[in-house]
């Protein structure tokens, strides 16, 4: 049992250095980091995530609204999605290195990929939600302005929105319109990744995936854009 308390503690303690929230409930932040996936577990992290994605999204907005007082709504909206977007978690998750405390099927943790970039957003919504069971919207503030600020900070424009910015070049270029289709789902009902398939007159077709039909949208219309020398890299004109 000694050995227990004390993995705990040192559990408890790497938490508290990331998130500046000392769990007193060791368990809650565990189940946080524990995916369905992961062997011999009778709690995962499925209903954290869908608290902490909703937390994340209030936390972030009230950010973006006092940080930008001249900011349209779109503009805000635009910013906001990219900075509670998956790909937006992973990376902050892992720049914590959150994934050496998670618990997941072994060969999922070492197929990398999309799918290991989801999970790893996932626990990071799922640990937000932890933090703010128990340390209330104050910790849960505090922890996601620690990494989220700077993100919002370092950026002096909104990204720009890939299907805006693809819908308003086809139609310059050829008065045509994109068009996108749903080619793929995979996955569980609680975690599905769709694949989408854009189409545009003139060119060769793309396809690209994402955790919704919208992200996967994007993803599509970012390619498209970076493939034609209209952006040099996601969110960035040539």
């Amino acid at each position: 049992m000694a050995r227990k308390r004390t993995a705990n503690a040192a559990f408890a303690e790497q938490i508290h250095a990331i998130t500046g929230h000392l769990f007193s409930d060791v368990a809650l932040a565990q189940t946080a980091l524990t995916h369905s996936s992961a062997l011999r577990v009778s709690e995962n992290n499925e209903r954290l995530e869908f608290l902490g994605d909703r937390v994340l999204g209030l936390i972030v907005s009230e950010m973006l609204f006092v940080m930008f007082p001249d900011a349209p709504e779109g503009d805000l909206a635009v910013r906001l999605g990219a900075l509670v977007s998956a790909d937006t978690c992973a990376d902050i998750a892992l720049g914590m290195e959150l994934d050496r405390h998670m618990h997941t099927d072994s060969a999922l943790r070492s197929a990398g990929g999309r799918r290991a970039r989801n999970v790893l957003a996932d626990a990071m919504e799922a640990l937000i939600a932890a933090v703010y069971l128990e340390g209330g919207l104050e910790a849960a503030r505090a922890f996601v302005l620690r990494y989220w600020q700077p993100r919002a900070e370092s950026a002096a424009r909104p990204p720009r929105d890939s299907k805006t910015e693809l819908q308003e070049w086809v139609v310059r270029f050829n008065g045509e319109r994109p068009l996108y289709a749903v080619v793929g789902r995979e996955g569980p009902d609680h975690e599905p990744i769709f694949t989408v398939a854009l189409s545009v007159p003139g060119f060769a077709e793309v396809q690209a995936a994402g955790r919704s039909k919208q992200a996967a949208e994007r993803a599509a219309a970012t390619m498209f854009l970076v493939r034609e020398g209209v952006w040099t890299e996601a969110g960035s004109e040539s």
